[in-house]
């Protein structure tokens, strides 16, 4: 018979199996002839496992022990090692290599909700100026000059909005700059463009006011002051408000529009004076105009789009207009969910497959919506599904710097649509769906096709 095991440390249990905790999970068994250092070795290893476990070098591992502030003699009497690298091997060969996630980072592409819904908002509100002064300039010209005007009003906001946006990469005060001179140069424009329509007499007043308006509200809304526009159209809220239950009488309904025009003109002002107290950026360099073309040319094709669609179909001009609150706020979602699919797949192929998913996952959360909306405003779903579907993708590809595909598209569209409304035997929905829908199948592709590159996204 042997002798009783010894339960205490130094005793007769050095020549026997000796169990040992390496870690909170695993249990490595001492067998006989290993030594005290070996023991302690496999201890620190537990001890700096997370932190050893990362480590791609046995440098690394040094550079750790040097921080824990572990001595030359440590080493030597504890780990039974001669130097601090051959320590920091030893740890480096024991503890099995485990890279953990990074933490997830903040999506850089979180949309303003409430920003996205004001602006929704701000697209619409300028429609009840039509409504209160409609009586004093509907007539056959009094509509064409409005048009006219609304979309050289369109194309030019499109075209200077960029150009904006490209200045302000050079400094405040060049944005500032170039707004205050392309506003006032836009609104003349449209002026003219109207009048030459209309001829003198009210209407003429009522296209200088609509495009007076329009250049004040862009510089607003490049600057990002929404509030401040909302907050000049109050008066024509206010007056349009009372329409159901009073007729407010030819001076209120020309005094709130006016007082809003007024109001937006001071406001764009007021809010152009800051970008200009700047101090100018040194060696800024002027981008080529040509650069901003296809945003106005698309500005100008998506007005005729529109506005060809509201002939028939008024409402839906509407529910466009409403909408596209949400599709600047999805286009912020496209970003950030395509982000994440970058940090979610390893091959381009996969990628790709991602993108699709988020392209349909968006274009769906943009257009459910609208088909409720077309059924109660009475207009035809298939139309504003179609168009809805081109314009969400067109400002899509423009978000990404591809942009004369967009322009190139919607202008063919837009051509297609007015010249078979003009020459055509009348509204034929399966026409205008055909050449909308291979608009939007056209700018879907063209999506896919770009966008589902990982360069698209560095």
């Amino acid at each position: 018979m042997s002798g009783p095991l010894a339960l205490e440390p130094g005793g007769a249990a050095d020549d026997t199996l000796a169990l040992r905790l390496a870690d909170d999970r695993t249990i490595a068994l001492r067998l006989p002839g290993r030594s005290a250092h070996q023991d302690a070795v496999d201890a620190l290893a537990a001890e700096l496992t997370d932190r050893i476990g990362p480590a791609v070098h046995p440098y690394e591992v040094a550079a750790l022990l040097e921080s824990e502030g572990l001595a030359a003699e440590v080493v030597r009497d504890t780990y039974g090692h001669p130097d601090l690298f051959s320590l920091a091997a030893a740890l480096h060969e024991r503890v099995p290599r485990s890279f953990p996630e990074p933490p997830r980072p903040d999506d850089p592409w979180r949309p303003d909700h409430v920003r996205c819904a004001l602006r929704g908002a701000l697209f619409a509100l300028p429609g009840l100026a039509h409504l209160l002064t409609g009586p004093l300039w509907a007539t056959g010209r009094g509509v064409a000059a409005l048009v006219v005007a609304g979309l050289v009003s369109w194309a030019w906001g499109q075209a200077l909005g960029h150009r904006a946006y490209l200045r302000l990469a050079s400094g405040p005060r060049e944005c500032g700059r170039t707004l205050l001179v392309g506003a006032p140069l836009g609104a003349v424009l449209a002026t003219a463009a109207g009048t030459a329509v209309a001829g003198s007499g009210p209407t003429a007043l009522f296209v200088a006011g609509q495009s007076v308006y329009l250049a004040g509200a862009g510089v607003l809304l490049v600057l990002g002051r929404e509030r401040l526009l909302l907050a000049a159209l109050v008066p024509v809220v206010a007056v349009a408000a009372s329409l159901p239950w009073s007729e407010p009488g030819a001076l209120a309904r020309a005094g709130a529009p006016l007082l809003s025009v007024v109001g937006t003109a001071v406001a764009a002002g007021w809010a152009l004076t800051g970008p200009l107290a700047t101090a100018p950026a040194p060696g800024a360099v002027r981008p080529r105009p040509v650069l901003s073309l296809p945003y106005g040319l698309f500005g100008l094709g998506a007005g005729v789009l529109v506005l060809l669609e509201g002939r028939h179909q008024p409402y839906a001009v509407v529910v466009l207009t409403v909408s596209m609150g949400l599709a600047e706020w999805l286009l912020y979602r496209f970003r950030g969910m395509s982000v994440a699919a970058l940090r979610a797949t390893a091959t381009p192929a996969g990628f790709r497959l991602r993108s699709a998913g988020i392209l349909l996952l968006c274009l769906f959360a943009y257009l459910s919506p609208l088909v409720p909306a077309a059924l109660l405003t009475g207009a035809e779903p298939v139309g504003l599904l179609l168009i809805a579907a081109t314009l969400w993708t067109a400002l899509l590809l423009q978000a990404f710097g591809t942009a004369w595909v967009p322009a190139v598209v919607c202008l063919a569209a837009a051509g297609a649509v007015g010249a078979f409304t003009l020459i055509g035997p009348g509204r034929d929905l399966l026409v205008l769906s055909l050449c909308h829908g291979t608009a939007a199948v056209v700018l879907g592709v063209c999506a896919l096709r770009t966008l589902g590159r990982p360069s698209a996204h560095a």
